[in-house]
């Protein structure tokens, strides 16, 4: 069993940062929650994954990472923060029962080189946001 605990991912800045999520919660429905915290709640970048066992016995787990972006806003002389954006991603693993370990570690790896940015098809697409043709 995978134990809750701190996460770090790495951006493509120019100069790339490592943000740091540290736990949060795991909910009753068995989804474990890290964040990486700004100092304000609203802000805060969340990661949260879980895996559950269908009524036909598969399996689905699902990675969400949501990343809202802050500003600031003055009226009347008083200064408070709120989200001008959010942006987020959702994937979603699908695995038979019967799958090998291997199969499904393997399905994770080619997942995570699809979303290189050496591979123009699924860059273009997400990063770009250009149609396929």
């Amino acid at each position: 069993m995978a134990q809750l605990q701190d996460l770090d991912l790495t951006d493509r800045a120019p100069t790339p940062v490592t943000h740091h999520f540290h736990p949060r919660d795991i909910s009753r429905d068995g989804v474990a929650t890290v964040i990486e915290s700004n100092g304000t709640p609203i802000g805060n970048s969340t990661f949260s994954v879980s895996v559950r066992q269908t009524p036909q016995g598969r399996y689905k787990a699902t990675l969400k990472l949501s990343r809202p972006v802050l500003q600031t806003q003055t009226i009347n002389g008083v200064s408070t923060p709120v989200v001008v954006r959010t942006n987020r991603a959702t994937v979603e693993f699908d695995m038979d029962p019967a799958s090998s370990t291997q199969e499904r570690d393997d399905l994770e790896g080619m997942l995570a080189d699809a979303l290189g940015a050496s591979q123009p098809l699924v860059h273009g697409t997400v990063v770009n946001l250009e149609g396929v043709y």
